[in-house]
């Protein structure tokens, strides 16, 4: 008899830790798919920024008016530049998940 009490015990003890844990989990499966979905839409926020930004460099540099002779033309070049390899990358990335 004794035997069958301290056994109905540890189930119960058990079934207690057992629930804390999948409480304690579920409710950090949750924060981590909260984040997840921020980081999705800060990454769908960043690139359309950059899209955005290639697009502008583009059309302000249409004409071809800025030379890289001259220091305002140079550093023009090296931000149309660094956007073209963000843009890039990012087109590169899309390309590779579909």
């Amino acid at each position: 008899m004794i035997a069958l009490i301290i056994i109905v015990i540890l189930l119960i003890i058990g079934i207690a830790y057992t629930t804390y844990r999948a409480y304690y989990l579920a409710g950090a499966l949750a924060d981590a798919q909260d984040y997840i979905q921020e980081l999705e839409l800060t990454n769908e926020y960043m690139y359309g920024r950059i899209i955005d930004s290639y697009e502008n460099m583009k059309q302000i540099d249409q004409k071809g008016a800025f030379e890289s002779e001259d220091e305002a033309g140079t550093t023009f070049n090296m931000l149309l530049q660094t956007i073209t390899e963000l843009k890039e990358t990012f087109d590169g990335e899309e390309k590779e998940e579909k």
